[in-house]
């Protein structure tokens, strides 16, 4: 892997253990996004080619079994806040029968999910039982012709169930709407409504290059910042103190709040808590780069445990300061989707 460009440590929020996992700029690793499988019953313009991909044979993906594995190492080194992704997760069968099995774990305080919500409602109250930490629900649209126009399937009655079935159940609920070049004002207002009547978070999501065609780059004479800031002019940003891909605002009168991700522009990189893992089992310190370490290899090759978290450490520790240096040292002729990626 070509070396990283240095700089000053960035800084971080609160001291890290001694067996914390800490990148080259002091950014502590938290948060693991976990994609289980690159299935989909969506085929997303932004996630996906027109002429769809070729989905990676099953005996190619790690088993449950190695996924759990990889878990239980890394949440021994302080990333405690799981999310499992795909593709579609419930795409996979014996998905939930896993979150249980890391829900057990002692080191895993916070189980997050990423959905499409199309088969998602039979499995709300299950969800609620395992007490799900969070679920991000993706829904861009709330027009029927246009969800068909973005997701190429009509699934939208079944996805707004799911939305309902969350808010009936209370679940925490963070909806996922990425705006692209045609989506227009009166859409963005629309799903503004939701957070007008419910205590959820709808985060606007710029366009990223991850649709597997070559030379796709978002188009925009206007950040997508903006014009929230021109639709909600009484918008107020909201301070965590934490790491957050999201920045989030408050609006007066509203049961819920607005985020806005900006990973086209990469606005988040300074303060990024998470490393990811595809469903071929390629670690990624960022979304940007080409995977740096081929973990289905070391569990099949029947590494130890201390050779496996020797070999993360060491990549971590390589990190590029952010994700447009990733990007400038890891060129490629076409992107991968997002699916394959996990999000």
């Amino acid at each position: 892997m070509t070396a990283p460009q240095r700089g000053n440590p960035l800084p971080h929020s609160r001291a890290h253990r001694i067996d914390s996992l800490t990148d080259n700029y002091g950014r502590q690793i938290t948060y693991l996004r976990l994609a289980i499988t690159d299935r989909c019953n969506l085929r997303c313009r932004y996630c996906m080619p027109l002429c769809g991909v070729d989905f990676v044979p099953h005996a190619e993906m790690l088993s449950f079994e190695e996924l759990e594995r990889l878990v239980r190492l890394l949440s021994a080194l302080g990333l405690s806040k799981i999310r499992i992704t795909g593709g579609e997760p419930f795409a996979r069968r014996d998905c939930l029968p896993f979150m249980w099995r890391l829900q057990g774990m002692d080191t895993v305080s916070s189980l997050h999910i990423t959905t499409n919500g199309v088969k998602t409602l039979r499995y709300l109250d299950e969800l609620a039982a395992l007490g799900i930490a969070g679920i991000n629900l993706s829904l861009d649209t709330l027009d029927r012709n246009r969800f068909q126009q973005i997701s190429r399937r009509d699934h939208l009655a079944e996805v707004l169930a799911t939305l309902d079935g969350c808010i009936v159940r209370r679940l925490p609920l963070k909806i996922n709407a990425v705006v692209l070049e045609d989506t227009t004002d009166a859409e963005i207002l629309a799903l503004a409504e939701l957070p007008e009547r419910h205590p959820l978070c709808l985060r606007f999501i710029e366009k990223m290059p991850f649709s597997g065609t070559p030379d796709v780059r978002p188009q925009t004479n206007r950040s997508l910042r903006d014009r929230l800031h021109h639709l909600f002019p009484a918008m107020l940003p909201l301070v965590t103190g934490v790491p957050a891909t999201a920045r989030l605002y408050a609006i007066p009168g509203f049961a819920g709040t607005i985020g806005l991700i900006e990973g086209n522009s990469r606005r988040f990189c300074a303060t990024c808590n998470k490393i990811r893992i595809t469903p071929t089992g390629m670690l990624k310190t960022c979304l940007y780069d080409n995977g740096v370490l081929d973990l289905k290899a070391m569990l099949r090759s029947n590494a130890a445990d201390h050779e496996i978290t020797a070999a993360v450490r060491a990549v971590v520790s390589h990190r590029y300061r952010d994700g447009l240096a990733t990007e400038a040292n890891c060129r490629r002729a076409t992107p991968p989707t997002m699916a394959s990626i996990g999000g």
